[in-house]
């Protein structure tokens, strides 16, 4: 933000204190500007607001007009705010890149095995992965993070005639996600230089996560743990 030598030396240290949280929560919302606006016009202007809002309460505090403490409360807040709509968008983008490898998973499973795996492997990871994308899709729309699609909702309806809540059902709904999808890791398919006389032997397979390049297994992994985020979150409501 301001060097001392354009406000003076004679504000105390609280008015510096609110200028340096002035100047990381620029710096924070530059970076998450650069992660998130690929239009640089859209860039400039969401970058150019935040400095326009910090730069409004250091004034505030500079004029006396508020004190340091609710400069600081002012700029955390927005801060928090910030951090809030950020880890929002990165997990719904997140969810809908993970529901679309489910949903294409799916039905890959279901070609590729002739129909025989589809009913208990196939299927379900097309529901889900549908269910996935669209809720999240729809949540990054609106803004909003309650969005619950009909697959999840056919969860909740079940737990409830169980005697239990939505939360149980949104439990069983995420730990449901986690084991198909930690099952298509651990499915048997072929090799890449399978060759077969009569018909594929044992040795022609092998798991699929051994097929899997780096980047597609931090992919999993990253999809894969803000499943289980979530489902932790539901456990401790």
């Amino acid at each position: 933000m301001s060097r001392r030598g354009d406000y003076g030396d004679r504000l105390d240290d609280a008015f510096w204190e609110v200028n340096a949280a002035a100047s990381r929560f620029i710096s924070y919302g530059c970076g998450v500007s650069a992660r998130h606006l690929r239009d640089r016009s859209l860039r400039m202007q969401f970058n150019r607001e935040l400095a326009y809002y910090a730069k409004r309460v250091v004034e505030d505090v500079y004029q006396r007009r508020i004190s340091p403490e609710q400069g600081l409360e002012a700029i955390r807040g927005e801060a928090n705010s910030l951090k809030s709509q950020a880890n929002r968008i990165f997990t719904q983008v997140g969810g809908m890149a993970g529901g679309a490898s489910q949903f294409f998973g799916g039905i890959g499973s279901c070609v590729g095995s002739y129909g025989t795996t589809c009913a208990f492997h196939g299927l379900p990871l097309i529901a889900h992965g549908g269910n996935n994308f669209y809720e999240n899709a729809r949540g990054m729309y609106e803004g909003r993070t309650d969005v619950v699609g009909p697959v999840r909702k056919k969860y909740q309806d079940v737990a409830k005639r169980l005697g239990y809540g939505e939360r149980e059902g949104n439990m069983a709904y995420y730990a449901t996600d986690l084991v198909i999808s930690g099952r298509a890791l651990g499915r048997m398919v072929l090799k890449k230089d399978a060759w077969r006389l009569y018909r594929y032997l044992k040795t022609d397979r092998e798991i699929a996560l051994k097929q899997m390049g780096a980047g597609a297994f931090f992919f999993e992994m990253t999809t894969s743990g803000i499943t289980l985020s979530q489902l932790i979150d539901e456990y401790r409501k």
